[in-house]
């Protein structure tokens, strides 16, 4: 049986590796495996030119397999989470491949509780795609689910009830999911809103634009005279902020931003959840505030898995996945920029950020086999040593790619200049090591 669920969904370029045929053999294995004799499906997507195409194909699978397919279109990711809880649905599934490039494109799967299908049901997916199959004793239907968009929007406006007059924010929705409903959203919050990066053709999601790119709305904050920006990814589950002076915030100063807030109002349900790759900086800040911290893998499931298991309140990655359990299961970037204004008040970001990042550098080793990283006792030793040199000003990471050949090198020091030696001697012993 080929595994075909990786950490975030079923990942391909779209056309070779992910199929229409494949996306068919999921959405009948996804209907027949809904806990429903008639599973109800919301299919959302984002702006690929492939998105069409998976989309009908999925829908019919879905139809094939007994389920209502419900069409609503270009929405982000979190739409699904939230519209499944919210119309009471049996599954959401979303065409995207978030922050890669427009050849891509993937398929994941939200339950009705609106968390991603946990490990065994994934499973249990990929032995019914691996099947031939056999007839289904009925068949259902594809429509379009009209006004989808607008119950998305009600949802973040009823649960943001801020009031925004005055304040005017530089939006990069990435040509991707968000292009629609982000500006509307602060608009009807009562901001004043610019927007870039919001006309999507088919190829141009991501490309030198959104979080992944931030610079660019870096740039376009320095020529505006907009007092805040937020760049989403082309899924719309991330968000990175820019303040006023260009100076771009990533997720972990946006997170301890927020459990700041939490705390100095005491509602802040137990700690936060962070990934291994969060900075020292942020875990300084939280211990000189009296918050626990947890640390998971990378990836936002992990993170939202702690969040859960913990019943914490808070938890995200430095990438920009924000996920407050108060709002929606899994991370969305609209919610997360309507955090961020809601624990500013009236502030300035520049003025607030609650910690100091220290300087992180990262850098990628080629090996043929990642695994090898395991057994390098000269590698782990290196490590140690560098670790306890730094005790109390910062820290090594040294782990391997979970998708590609790479040993992955992380060094934060109180500067740039030894970061960058640290990091340099690493790279270069695991070169050596396992070349």
């Amino acid at each position: 049986m080929t595994k075909l669920f990786g950490t975030d969904g079923v990942r391909g370029i779209a056309g070779t590796e992910l199929t229409a045929e494949l996306a068919l053999s999921l959405g009948r294995a996804a209907a027949r495996e809904a806990d429903a004799e008639r599973p109800q499906v919301l299919i959302v997507r984002d702006t690929r030119e492939s998105g069409p195409m998976l989309e009908a194909a999925l829908a019919a699978g879905i139809a094939e397999g007994g389920g209502d397919a419900l069409l609503a279109g270009v929405l982000p990711t979190p739409a699904a989470s939230v519209l499944v809880r919210r119309l009471g649905l049996d599954l959401g599934a979303v065409v995207s491949a978030s922050h890669n490039p427009w050849p891509h494109n993937g398929i994941k799967v939200f339950g009705r509780d609106g968390r991603k299908l946990g490990d065994e049901l994934e499973r249990r997916i990929e032995v019914h795609v691996a099947e031939t199959g056999s007839p289904s004793p009925a068949v259902g239907r594809v429509r379009t689910l009209e006004g989808a968009l607008d119950d998305y929007i009600r949802e973040l406006t009823s649960k943001f009830q801020l009031d925004l007059a005055g304040r005017r924010i530089l939006l990069d929705c990435a040509n991707g999911a968000t292009y629609r409903a982000a500006p509307i959203v602060f608009e009807r919050l009562g901001a004043a809103v610019d927007v870039r990066a919001a006309e999507p053709d088919g190829r141009n999601i991501n490309e030198g634009c959104g979080s992944t790119h931030p610079d660019a709305l870096a740039t376009a904050m320095r020529e505006s005279d907009a007092e805040l920006g937020f760049a989403f990814d082309g899924d719309g589950d991330r968000v990175i902020a820019v303040d006023s002076s260009g100076t771009i915030r990533d997720g972990d100063e946006l997170i301890a931003l927020y459990a700041m807030h939490l705390s100095k109002r005491e509602e802040l349900a137990g700690g936060v959840v962070v990934t291994v790759m969060s900075n020292y900086g942020f875990h300084e800040a939280m211990r000189a505030a009296g918050i626990d911290v947890e640390t998971t893998p990378v990836g936002d499931r992990h993170v939202a898995g702690q969040l859960e298991e913990r019943g914490w309140g808070l938890g995200g990655e430095q990438s920009g996945h924000i996920i407050w359990p108060g709002y929606a299961p899994t991370g969305d970037g609209i919610a997360a920029a309507l955090l961020v204004m809601s624990a500013l008040g009236d502030a300035q970001l520049e003025d607030a950020i609650p910690m100091r990042k220290l300087p992180q550098v990262l850098k990628n080793v080629e090996i043929a086999d990642r695994g090898a990283i395991d057994d390098a006792a000269a590698v782990w030793e290196a490590v140690d040593r560098e670790n306890t040199a730094l005790e109390g000003r910062g820290r090594v990471l040294v782990r391997p790619s979970g998708t590609e050949p790479l040993i992955r090198v992380m060094v934060e020091a109180p500067t740039e200049e030894e970061s960058e030696e640290i990091c340099s001697r690493l790279v270069s012993l695991i070169a050596r090591e396992l070349s």
